[in-house]
């Protein structure tokens, strides 16, 4: 089944700062009720990685398991989807590019004096992205409208693992992350000592 798990937007602050959370919606409904507030957090984590290492004016794409986040750094602003590996690159891309248009359009530039993670700003307009481009015929038909997609460079897929700097470890990353909770971090260094690893890491 095609899935778009999450949507996300971000203030970038640098390389080597952790981003601002801008806003953000998930459909965790394919989770069972017990994993999904770990796999919230996961999302968030993953996003808030990605985010800090898309630098302005790029578009990548990480690959972590079967599942794909599409980032785009729009003079700033970040924005984020994870899909399933059904759901098109070039879809997961016009649905990041309107999120940040429309965003931009509904707060101008007043985002950017955001200091500390305020996800409401932006959570109501991405729910609202979320449900309408479920599916992705509906978000590839903004790719009329967003010509420069097709002027895109290079979308290198990656690993979170090659995203990270050189003796940056994700390892290192999930301990000292506060978007994690105790539990979750457990659950990521059961699942990877298991070798069946949450979907996300």
């Amino acid at each position: 089944m095609v899935k778009l798990t999450t949507v996300q937007l971000w203030k970038y602050n640098g390389p080597d700062k952790e981003p601002t959370q801008l806003g953000a919606a998930a459909d965790l409904s394919t989770f069972g009720y017990f994993q999904r507030g770990t796999v919230g957090e996961m999302l968030t984590f993953v996003g808030r990685t990605v985010a800090r290492k898309t630098q302005v004016g790029q578009r990548q794409t990480v690959q972590q398991e079967e599942y794909y986040c599409h980032a785009f750094n729009k003079d700033g602003l970040v924005g984020i989807a994870f899909v399933d590996a059904d759901y098109p690159a070039r879809a997961g891309f016009c649905v990041v590019s309107k999120v940040l248009e429309d965003f931009q359009v509904l707060h101008g530039d007043s985002w950017r004096g955001v200091t500390t993670d305020t996800p409401d700003l932006g959570s109501e307009m991405l729910q609202q992205a979320l449900v309408k481009y479920q599916n992705p015929e509906a978000a590839d038909k903004l790719a009329k409208i967003q010509r420069d997609l097709d002027e895109t460079k290079i979308i290198l897929h990656k690993t979170i693992e090659s995203v990270l700097d050189r003796g940056e470890k994700l390892d290192q990353l999930v301990d000292k992350s506060a978007d994690l909770s105790m539990a979750s971090q457990l659950f990521y260094k059961q699942a990877k000592k298991a070798n069946s690893c949450c979907r996300f890491m």
